[in-house]
């Protein structure tokens, strides 16, 4: 289903319809959303059933790559914009903004923009087959759905070896009234209650301060001469030069960072990576807003953008790989997919903070300086320190979430303890 309404709205993001710019606006906007609904459906599905059917030695490394793979996504995106927009730009040459504002956008433009929307949908509907025929977990199916037999004959046809259903055990472990707890209850509260504070507050941070590093990237990309001043384009041209600048980027750092953390991941542990994530995007945070003027020279520039590269790089070696990975790990079976979908959603807000919110912040004081149709803010400088305490922030939250490496699930959860007094994922003490 996920899939489905990945598939339907990524192709009806460029359809988007009318003749006015609000209405086509409007129409994004909607099948935008639901688009985001499906991927946010997608997040906990592929973190748990992969956590699920991994062993605990590379368990990590494997949920990791799934999110890795984003990278890919975001390099594949990107190389399709340079292309489409270099196509249009040879098929419909227009004069610069600055000799024709209206000329500069010729009509075709149009289509680009839906064309690469639309892209989306491709490598999504590849995968629907697959995912089809794809049984649930065996965790799943025994633990939430009961069914010991549908477990036994999935993971003998994943595995291909020979299991016994073990019915007997499943409804002794659902008799057991101590593991019968729902979701918020007092019970889950007291077992993992802080680790779900832990998982929604380093991932609604994380975000704040990941996606704010936007507001950024145009100073940046025109400062070391990969965008020049808008004037000096057409539209189509802009397309291609921003798309060629973010390949680049994702090139170089972002898909490093991902793939570090998949290599290191079981060998130092979630815990590490994140603190240390968090600890050096406090540190270039800090390092980029504390002599903020020095780094506005034109001659100090390559410094600021090496920085601004590392501090992506350690978002992604840090806690943008991690705070996907640990709640797909540290929460029973029957909740597990809805607690890594709180996480992300509390991720996703923040998001929404660090992209819109800090566009407002980020304004010069000055009102005479400010944005066409922005009111004033507290400036760049005073932006990068509030996300250095943002990410200074995450460095403490991180010490709520448990170290998950080289354990199994079941210890993680609890769920094989005997009795409540066994369980050492409890984040509080009973009273």
């Amino acid at each position: 289903m996920t899939l489905m309404i990945m598939v339907i709205c990524s192709v009806a993001s460029g359809l988007s319809f009318g003749h006015k710019p609000k209405s086509v606006l409007a129409t994004l906007c909607f099948f935008r959303f639901w688009l985001g609904v499906g991927i946010g459906g997608d997040y906990p599905l592929s973190a748990t059933i992969m956590s699920e059917y991994a062993n605990k030695k590379t368990r990590g490394a494997f949920i990791a790559a799934v999110f890795a793979m984003q990278g890919f996504g975001i390099m594949a995106g990107g190389v399709f914009a340079i292309i489409i927009s270099a196509v249009f730009e040879a098929k419909f040459p227009a004069p610069a903004y600055a000799e024709d504002a209206l000329g500069s956008t010729v009509p075709q433009a149009d289509f680009l923009w839906r064309i690469i929307l639309m892209f989306g949908a491709i490598p999504a509907s590849m995968t629907y087959y697959s995912r089809s025929k794809m049984p649930e977990t065996a965790r799943y199916t025994a633990l939430v759905a009961k069914d010991a037999k549908q477990a036994a004959s999935d993971m003998s046809r994943v595995l291909q070896v020979e299991i016994e259903a073990e019915q007997e055990k499943v409804e002794e472990i659902s008799a057991n009234k101590s593991k019968a707890f729902s979701l918020f209850s007092k019970e889950f509260m007291k077992r993992h209650g802080l680790h779900l504070l832990g998982t929604t507050s380093t991932w609604f941070l994380l975000d704040i301060a990941f996606y704010s590093q936007n507001l950024f990237q145009k100073d940046i990309f025109s400062a070391i001469g990969w965008i020049p001043p808008a004037q000096t384009m057409n539209a189509i041209q802009e397309v291609f030069k921003i798309a060629r600048a973010q390949t680049l980027i994702a090139l170089c750092s972002t898909v490093p960072g991902y793939w570090f953390t998949v290599a290191f991941i079981d060998v130092i542990g979630r815990f590490a990576i994140q603190m240390m994530g968090f600890f050096f995007m406090t540190v270039f945070m800090f390092a980029l807003a504390i002599p903020y003027n020095h780094w506005t020279h034109k001659e100090n520039r390559i410094g600021f953008v090496i920085m601004y590269s590392l501090t992506f790089f350690f978002a992604n070696f840090g806690p943008n790989a991690t705070t996907f990975v640990v709640p797909a790990e540290i929460f029973p079976a029957r909740f597990r997919s809805t607690c890594h979908g709180i996480s992300a959603a509390s991720g996703k807000l923040g998001a929404m903070v660090g992209a819109f919110g800090f566009l407002y912040l980020a304004q010069s004081p000055d009102k005479n300086k400010t944005d066409a149709g922005y009111p004033p803010g507290i400036g760049v400088r005073n932006s990068l320190l509030v996300l250095g305490v943002v990410n200074f922030l995450g460095i403490l939250f991180t010490f709520l979430v448990p170290e998950s490496k080289g354990k199994s699930l079941e210890e993680m959860s609890g769920e094989n303890d005997d009795n409540e007094s066994n369980n050492d994922s409890r984040t509080v003490p009973i009273v």
